[in-house]
């Protein structure tokens, strides 16, 4: 018995350890803010006309801290304009395919440099038309989550991204402190089908055990089921469903959303509103396929707010302007 509880003991002693080193080493690695975000360049795709539009995203190391940077000696484009339709504001964490930059068909082997630069680091991303850059959908699907790497299906080979269209004028007016609304038609196909991880985990019980078997699956359970299940792709995970979410682009103030936006950014934390977390469920979709928005400014000054639908796989971007006054 005694050396049964001494056993127990150095093994509990070593399970807290571990824990401890495990805690240490993630607490050392995560940060709030105060660090650099890391310009990427995605690829590039083939336009109709003969361009070719280049794709990029960011990193950016902090969990909390969103840092804005105007275009300028700190956010510019090189060779030729600085300004390239970057965002100035830059969300927590992995952004990607966050927008695109068309470059003319003759561009040939020359390379289109982003250099950020966020609390004294600088950063660059290079991109060139080189052919293992080379983008389709199911490289999209399968670097934001959607799908496992290197795979695919018909149904996901048959997706086609979203259609937003926003209602009314592209370019508003505001007052600080008074809220705007911003009405956004978003049409889907469908695909790929949304994550139901009930239905999926009834249809395995009913096809292993039975009817019985399938009754006793309840949401709840599911849900504690895929918290403490490890992730089962080597890339990012993703739930797979339609929604749509309005950012800020660029400004200089906070904007605050109503109702909370789905984050588009890869949170992948425990109920994070953020199709990247282990518990989220795609949103319902409205009837009309309008989804309402209102928006309220801190500051004077032009806002660009950028809306992002999103159905898993694919996505189609919009934006708005608004001139905000005292």
């Amino acid at each position: 018995m005694k050396m049964e509880t001494s056993n127990h003991a150095v093994v509990k002693a070593f399970a807290l350890s571990l824990c401890t080193i495990i805690s240490n080493g993630v607490s050392a690695q995560t940060y709030s803010s105060g660090q650099h975000v890391e310009p990427a360049f995605e690829g590039w795709r083939p336009n109709e006309d003969g361009t070719f539009n280049m794709m990029f995203g960011y990193m950016n190391e902090n969990w909390e801290d969103a840092p804005d940077v105007e275009v300028g000696e700190y956010n510019y484009f090189s060779p030729g304009e600085a300004d390239r339709g970057q965002p100035t504001h830059f969300l927590p964490r992995r952004n990607r395919f966050t927008f695109e930059v068309t470059v003319p068909a003759d561009w040939g082997d020359r390379e289109l440099v982003w250099t950020l630069k966020v609390n004294g680091e600088e950063r660059k991303a290079y991109a060139t038309l080189r052919q293992d850059y080379l983008v389709d959908n199911m490289v999209i699907a399968s670097e934001t989550g959607s799908l496992g790497a290197g795979t695919s299906s018909p149904e996901s080979r048959a997706n086609i991204p979203p259609i937003v269209t926003v209602q009314g004028d592209g370019i508003r007016s505001a007052r600080v402190g008074e809220s705007i609304s911003v009405d956004t038609l978003v049409e889907d196909d469908g695909l790929p089908k949304p994550t139901d991880p009930v239905a999926e985990a009834r249809a395995f019980a009913e096809f292993a055990g039975g009817g019985l078997a399938a009754a006793l699956i309840t949401p709840e359970a599911v849900m504690q089921r895929r918290l403490i299940s490890p992730p089962i792709k080597v890339t990012v995970d993703k739930v797979n469903g339609l929604y749509y979410s309005w950012n800020k682009y660029r400004g200089p103030g906070e904007v605050l959303f109503d109702p909370p936006q789905v984050k588009v950014w890869e949170d992948t934390r425990t109920s994070a509103n953020s199709p990247w977390g282990a518990l989220w469920l795609p949103p319902p979709t409205p009837e009309d396929g309008i989804y309402s928005v209102s928006m309220t400014f801190s500051e004077p000054g032009e806002y660009i707010l950028w809306g992002r639908a999103d159905d898993g796989g694919l996505y189609h971007d919009a934006y708005v302007t608004v001139n905000v006054s005292e």
